[in-house]
């Protein structure tokens, strides 16, 4: 007998970068996981589909048109909506002062190009089993008393 706590729905991943060969490469990586993979070529498009689907987990690229990542992830944690998606920023720049820039705009993550498969399963996966766990958590608190 199946039920759907025993067989939810796979997770969504939001992929966020504006080379088209890394899109393909970070999307191929994910496959062995069974989750959903989205596509966003810029930062516009990533806060388009994170409004239209949300995802369980981002990955975001810094240096693109348009939005860059930081600012991307600084809108995001901003938003009560979104705050508590987890963001890996993904990305060319490994510079200490960029790691620090990434985690004061609130990313949860930080990989730097190119990436290796496993590290980057691993730390999906990770935050993936964080996100499902918290969401389990909040649809079972109790309600608070009534004032």
């Amino acid at each position: 007998m199946n039920s759907n706590s025993e067989n939810p729905a796979p997770s969504k991943i939001l992929i966020v970068d504006d080379n088209p060969q890394i899109l393909e490469l970070l999307e191929a990586y994910l496959e062995s996981l069974q989750v959903t993979v989205r596509l966003a070529a810029n930062g516009e498009a990533a806060l388009a589909a994170v409004e239209s689907d949300e995802p369980d987990v981002i990955l975001l690229d810094i240096m693109m048109p348009r939005r860059s990542g930081f600012e991307v992830c600084r809108l995001l944690k901003d938003d009560p909506r979104y705050r508590d998606i987890p963001i890996i920023m993904v990305t060319a720049l490994n510079e200490v002062g960029d790691m620090e820039r990434a985690r004061e705009c609130g990313c949860d993550d930080f990989l730097s190009k190119p990436v290796n498969k496993i590290e980057l399963l691993t730390r999906v996966q990770n935050l993936l089993r964080l996100r499902h766990l918290k969401r389990s958590l909040n649809r079972h608190a109790p309600e608070p008393p009534a004032v």
